[in-house]
């Protein structure tokens, strides 16, 4: 099965890119937000080969919320000015917090 779409040249940000018709994305909706890579075949062909995200959905989810965690934690640091450099102290004390935790095997597992 072959479809055919006409793209277009756009500028994207300070780079420049191609916009793929919203029908592409209705009919083939696993492109949404995937990577890909192009592939030039001579001077006027080229290869578009889009990749579908793979893997699960509440990883992908889980990943987006880490960062924006992440995001938010150094956002709030440097607004308050509360970075220190994380010493031998620091490592010694939270040594001290976990030792002798023992950890489930079926956590180690599914984590």
């Amino acid at each position: 099965m072959s479809n055919s779409y006409s793209i277009r040249s756009t500028k994207i940000g300070n780079s420049a890119g191609f916009r793929l018709p919203a029908e592409f994305y209705r009919e083939y909706p696993q492109f949404a937000n995937a990577d890909g890579w192009i592939e030039v075949l001579s001077p006027d062909t080229a290869i578009l080969r889009i990749s579908p995200q793979s893997g699960d959905d509440e990883d992908a989810e889980d990943s987006v919320m880490m960062r924006l965690f992440l995001d938010f934690a150094m956002t709030e640091a440097l607004k308050n000015n509360t970075l220190q450099p994380y010493t031998t102290e620091m490592s010694e004390a939270a040594g001290e917090l976990i030792a002798g935790v023992q950890l489930d095997d079926e956590l180690l597992e599914d984590g």
